[in-house]
């Protein structure tokens, strides 16, 4: 399972002009499932997400975790992490799971995360959104997780 993880201050996401989530500080989650992925690699995700400790402690040190402070994760669906450039300038996307085993994986990171933490928000699987965000720091993680 892929992940992009940003710091923000703000974020949110909009399907056709509508609100799906949006959070104050916390993390926006990019999330992308690959084919061999399933749900205990969804689980592992969600324990790395609240545990990862990228916010600042009271040194100005990153020792604190979107739990500590009390933030938001807005989990947003985005096949494209799995992107493959190498054999030309137009990407391939096969390193993404098929559609319906990524929604499923994408489904139980948004269920398993819920029952762990209260501010959790989402975008919509499949869907054209339109992502807005204040990359607080800049911080912006790259997460790779396997079975």
């Amino acid at each position: 399972m892929l992940a992009l993880v940003q710091r923000v201050s703000r974020a949110s996401v909009e399907v056709g002009g509508q609100p799906t989530g949006a959070i104050d500080r916390g993390l926006l989650v990019l999330v992308c499932a690959e084919p061999d992925d399933d749900e205990a690699v969804a689980d592992k995700l969600v324990a790395k997400l609240l545990k990862l400790r990228i916010f600042a402690d009271d040194a100005g040190k990153m020792n604190r975790s979107v739990v500590d402070v009390g933030g938001g994760l807005l989990v947003v669906s985005q096949f494209t992490l799995a992107a493959d450039v190498s054999g030309g300038n137009r990407p391939g996307f096969t390193g993404a799971a098929p559609p319906a085993l990524g929604r499923s994986l994408y489904e139980r990171v948004l269920a398993t995360a819920r029952a762990q933490h209260p501010r959790v928000e989402c975008g919509e699987f499949g869907a054209d959104m339109q992502v807005s965000l204040v990359n607080d720091g800049p911080v912006t993680i790259p997460i790779t997780l396997r079975r």
